[in-house]
């Protein structure tokens, strides 16, 4: 439970930093990576970037919930051990991305991509995997009641 609990502070923080996003506008979009489009869309005053990013602000909160949920911080969700083993391989497959980052920096001189997108693919990796890790270890309470 602690995991889940863990992973749901972590996914509820993404959805904070997501949300700030939306107001720091354009230095943020390109501090974290979302490219330079939305930089300069956010820049000209575009509601495009502002919504794609209230949708992933909104899709964070959701995931954050289904980790205190599958906790027994809040009550149970739908599909409960789907959804945390589902956002777990997200996230985890996401963090994936941090090994060949991480080859990319050892084998060439110039870095090719900013040290912080290693981290926050390493922060994603742990994410996901304090997901995967808490659903392995509440399994068996995770299990949906029988009709």
């Amino acid at each position: 439970m602690r995991a889940l609990t863990i992973a749901g502070v972590l996914s509820a923080l993404v959805a904070l930093l997501h949300f700030a996003v939306i107001f720091i506008g354009a230095p943020a979009y390109r501090y974290l990576g979302a490219g330079e489009r939305m930089a300069v869309m956010a820049e000209r005053g575009s509601p495009v970037p502002g919504a794609i990013t209230l949708v992933l602000t909104a899709m964070f909160a959701v995931w954050s919930a289904y980790a205190f949920s599958g906790a027994g911080v809040i009550p149970r969700l739908a599909l409960l051990r789907t959804g945390l083993l589902g956002i777990g391989l997200i996230y985890t497959l996401r963090g994936f991305v941090v090994f060949a980052q991480v080859f990319l920096l050892l084998r060439t001189s110039a870095s090719l991509i900013p040290i912080r997108h290693v981290g926050f693919s390493a922060v994603s990796l742990a994410i996901g995997l304090c997901y995967l890790f808490g659903t392995w270890r509440a399994w068996e309470r995770l299990t949906p009641p029988q009709s």
